[in-house]
């Protein structure tokens, strides 16, 4: 958000005053966003994260781990790029989406990465979140206007 300001102390209070609600605002669309995806991915991978991760699973955690900041990254692009309440939505949906649609589609290929990451084997992590990342890096710069 920048609010030009002419760097005296009353300006700068006044743009912290009608920016801030906006931020916050954003912020807290952002983040729900964040929290949704993190609980419908949980919801459809077919390992329950929790539990691994408290039963010490180092897999487990990476993968998770994976996820949320494959999550974040379009996300931040986001509120880098537009301030328009909608747009946030609408795109974040689709960011959430298309995470989703990664997990999906690579523990569809991968079959033998469920029981791997089970297992507590970081070597089956590693692919997915590999995947996670480079399509919340890609989503991310798609949604940067040119």
């Amino acid at each position: 958000m920048n609010t030009a300001s002419d760097g005296s102390g009353p300006s700068i209070l006044a743009a912290l005053g009608s920016g801030l609600p906006m931020l916050l605002i954003q912020f807290v669309l952002v983040l729900a966003l964040l929290v949704a995806g993190i609980f419908i991915y949980m919801a459809i991978t077919p390992f329950r994260e929790r539990e691994l991760v408290s039963n010490g699973n180092a897999a487990a955690a990476t993968v998770l781990g994976g996820a949320l900041v494959a999550l974040a990254i379009p996300l931040a692009a986001l509120l880098a790029t537009t301030g328009a309440l909608l747009d946030i939505l609408v795109w974040g949906v689709v960011a959430v989406l298309l995470q989703l649609l990664t997990v999906a589609i690579v523990l569809h290929l991968s079959r033998g990465m469920r029981m791997m990451i089970e297992a507590g084997q970081v070597a089956g992590a590693i692919p997915l979140v590999a995947a996670q990342l480079s399509i919340g890096l890609l989503n991310a710069a798609a949604m940067v206007p040119a």
